[in-house]
């Protein structure tokens, strides 16, 4: 079974160190190596593997400098050229082991954030970058409002029981708006109490389990009666699709409420 730890690094990104063994590891979303190769170092460990989800400069900018370091590892990652460092491209469907590891993940297609965005599941455990956030999303980029619905669609599909590993502590903000589009909901007021009290000692408020997300996440409640009453308001229309309730929450965050 995988063991995986938050690697604090800038502001609020999380990295992830996946390990198995006593003496390798692997790490997903390398945005920063100082604070990767001090982990690495203090508890004498080999990266094996680098897992990209996405081509963003805090979620690959270290990768160069722990290649340095170590310039065996496997690079895996979207087949996108803005990420000149993969050395494993993966796609839709995917299974994949990264050295050092016995678990295997499948590769899953979650563009939106950005349009070659990917995500890995195993162990009962999705790595998903910055597709979902505990009690959010990404915004979007260089993808579209519709791909980012679909692909959340396919993440709210998966086992209950699910964690997410998100890659930024956002998790206090995003419940902010979530009671915007909920006021009335007694699952974001229990939720906002318990991450308020988790902030407060330091700790991390990820992973975050896919049922909590799913009672508590207005973008994975798109077809909510008052979710959808509340985009419906923002907008001034009817709305008639999943993908037009989550393009008019996101565009409420993105103008009203960030």
């Amino acid at each position: 079974m995988i063991q995986a730890r938050p690697i604090p690094a800038f502001d609020d990104n999380y990295i992830w160190l996946l390990t198995e063994t006593d003496d390798t590891a692997v790490v997903v979303d390398l945005g920063d190596a100082d604070p990767v190769l001090e982990v690495l170092r203090r508890e004498g460990r080999t990266l094996t593997g680098i897992l990209v989800t996405h081509h963003h400069h805090d979620h690959t900018g270290g990768i160069p400098d722990l290649l340095e370091a170590f310039p065996n590892a496997e690079v895996h990652g979207p087949a996108d050229p803005r990420i000149r460092t993969i050395t494993h491209p993966c796609r839709e469907g995917d299974a994949i082991r990264p050295a050092g590891l016995s678990t295997r993940f499948r590769v899953m297609e979650v563009p939106g954030h950005t349009s070659t965005h990917i995500a890995y599941l195993g162990d009962g455990k999705l790595f998903c970058g910055d597709t979902l956030f505990a009690a959010g999303c990404g915004r979007v980029f260089d993808g579209t409002f519709e791909q980012l619905a679909n692909s959340l669609e396919s993440i709210a599909a998966l086992p209950p029981d699910t964690l997410c590993y998100c890659a930024h502590e956002y998790t206090l903000a995003n419940l902010g708006f979530a009671a915007w589009v909920e006021p009335d909901s007694p699952a974001l007021v229990e939720r906002t109490g318990l991450e308020t009290e988790r902030r407060r000692r330091g700790e991390p408020t990820l992973p975050a389990p896919l049922d909590l997300e799913l009672s508590t996440n207005p973008f994975l409640r798109v077809r909510e009666p008052r979710v959808m009453a509340a985009a419906a308001g923002f907008a001034g229309r009817p709305l008639s699709s999943g993908a037009e309730v989550f393009t008019a929450l996101r565009r409420w965050k993105d103008e009203r409420y960030d």
